[in-house]
């Protein structure tokens, strides 16, 4: 497995990582075999989180039984503040079966305001950095789907490490990637399968990696069969030939018009619709089979696709001028 240095951490990670999202829908034995599966598949990266229900402790199992040494290990929290941090680490801690954390994330940072906070004098990154000077974590990064807040954030030099979504599909963060590797600044990407919109997981794995400056790609993997197949793209990379480009692209192509790319211009929504995340949780459901899982987040929100009023203030701040109001009907046909 090719391995690449991750921004300044020089932490050394396999290009193709181990994604902890769909890990939640198995019980822990196999989540224990797919550990173990990814260790000998050459995968030394895992990437899981705090939001991620039960992820975090059956990748805790896996680490019990094939050597937490064998794996950089990264994770994430949603909390912004100091306390609220400190109390995520500790679980996150106690969940991996570990005594430390290699990258530490600051979760779908989603607003400038939240970088903000973050970054403050009562912020998450002060209670970070104090767990790094005491070994607990050994470094930090930002994730999110927010062009603009990461670029922000890249630029304050703080994060060694950023996260974003890309593929075939969404390649708006191209030029960052390349300015986060000019800052020595770990690219991690997630989404590399759009959601799994994407159907060809080979091709798909084999473009990113092929963009020098990516460090590491985390498809979520739940089978056996899965961690074969994309940790092959790991080895002897090469690019994408002629007829395999005219494959992915028409793919990319064919999800048409009506896909949400998170970028989040189209909120806030006058109602307090996180609309992005009505199409997240649709896709949870639809493609990652993560059906009692995003019904109930869905169902638990203070307001979702059912409360839309069909103000259009949405669709007219939406850069690729989705049919927001339609796709969230559908969102709550599926959902509600």
């Amino acid at each position: 497995m090719e391995k690449r240095i991750l921004g300044r951490t020089n932490f050394e990670v396999s290009v193709i990582g181990f994604g902890g999202i769909p890990i939640q829908r198995v019980d822990k034995d196999m989540a224990i075999q797919l550990i173990g599966e990814a260790k000998q598949a050459g995968i030394n990266f895992i990437d899981t989180a705090r939001g991620y229900t039960i992820s975090e402790s059956l990748i805790g199992y896996g680490l019990e039984r094939w050597g937490r040494e064998n794996f950089i290990l990264a994770t994430k929290s949603m909390a912004r503040d100091y306390e609220g941090i400190k109390e995520e680490l500790d679980t996150s801690l106690k969940d991996l079966k570990t005594d430390y954390i290699d990258l530490y994330q600051f979760h779908n940072v989603k607003t400038f305001e939240e970088l903000e906070m973050i970054m403050g004098d009562n912020g998450a990154l002060k209670a970070v950095k104090e767990a790094k000077e005491k070994g607990i974590v050994k470094e930090f990064g930002i994730t999110g789907h927010n062009l603009e807040v990461l670029e922000k954030a890249i630029d304050t030099g703080e994060f060694a490490t950023v996260q974003f979504p890309y593929n075939p599909v969404e390649r708006q963060a191209e030029e960052m990637f390349k300015r986060a590797k000019d800052l020595d600044i770990g690219v991690i990407v997630m989404k590399p399968l759009a959601g799994g919109a994407l159907k060809n997981a080979s091709l798909a794995l084999k473009f990113i990696a092929n963009n020098p400056n990516i460090t590491s790609v985390i498809p979520g993997m739940e089978s056996i069969e899965q961690i074969k197949e994309n940790s092959k793209m790991g080895y002897n990379i090469e690019p994408l030939s002629e007829e395999e480009e005219k494959i992915l692209f028409k793919e990319a192509e064919e999800l048409g018009t009506e896909f949400c790319r998170r970028c989040g211009y189209c909120i806030p929504c006058p109602q307090g619709i996180d609309i992005p995340t009505q199409f997240l949780m649709e896709g949870y459901y639809t493609r990652y089979d993560l059906k009692d899982w995003a019904r109930e987040r869905y169902l638990g929100m203070e307001a979702n696709a059912a409360d839309c009023i069909e103000c259009a203030e949405c669709e007219s701040k939406c850069p690729y001028n989705l049919p927001i109001i339609r796709m969230l009907q559908n969102v709550e046909m599926v959902l509600g």
